[in-house]
C-alpha cells in the first residue's frame, strides 16, 4: 500500500509543476499580445511628433523665424506611461521613446530627423500638451520638445 500513496504524491507534484508551467506561459503570452499594440501606438505617436517636427524645421529654415506648436498627445498608452525625447549628437538627430518611466533609459523606438538640426527636450505622457518649438540658431535650426500643464 505505501507504494500507491508515494506514486499518488509524485503524480500530484508533477501535476502541480506542469500546471504552474502552463499558467506562467499563458500569462507571458497574454502580456506579449497586449504589448504589441502598445508598441505600435508608441510608434504612431513618435511618427506624429517627427512629422510635425519636420514641418516646423522646413518652415523655420525657409522663413528664418520662430514657431511654437501645441500638440495634444494621449495621456498614456494602454495602462502604461510613456516618454519621448529629442536628442542629437555630432552625426545625427533623432526622436526616441519608450513605455514606462524615462529613468529606465531603455529606448524602444527611434526616428531620425535631418542631421543638421539641433534638438533637445523631453515629454512624459500625462503631463499636459506637448510643445514643439523650432527656431534658427545662427544657421542651424533648433527643435525643442517640452510640456505645458500637467
Amino acid at each position: 500500500m505505501p507504494s500507491i500513496s508515494i506514486s499518488n504524491f509524485l503524480a500530484t507534484i508533477a501535476l502541480i509543476a506542469s500546471s504552474a508551467l502552463l499558467v506562467t506561459s499563458y500569462s507571458f503570452y497574454t502580456m506579449t499580445i497586449r504589448t504589441i499594440p502598445e508598441i505600435q501606438e508608441l510608434q504612431n505617436i513618435l511618427n506624429q511628433v517627427a512629422a510635425k517636427g519636420g514641418e516646423l524645421l522646413t518652415f523655420v529654415s525657409v522663413t528664418n523665424s520662430t514657431i511654437r506648436l501645441l500638440h495634444q498627445l494621449p495621456s498614456g498608452i494602454g495602462n502604461q506611461q510613456y516618454w519621448i525625447q529629442l536628442r542629437n549628437d555630432s552625426s545625427s538627430t533623432w526622436i526616441e521613446g519608450a513605455l514606462g518611466l524615462p529613468e529606465a533609459q531603455e529606448t524602444t523606438y527611434r526616428i531620425f530627423l535631418p542631421k543638421e538640426t539641433a534638438a533637445s527636450g523631453q515629454y512624459i505622457g500625462g503631463y499636459g500638451l506637448a510643445i514643439l518649438e523650432c527656431r534658427m540658431n545662427s544657421s542651424t535650426p533648433h527643435l525643442t520638445l517640452s510640456s505645458l500643464g500637467g
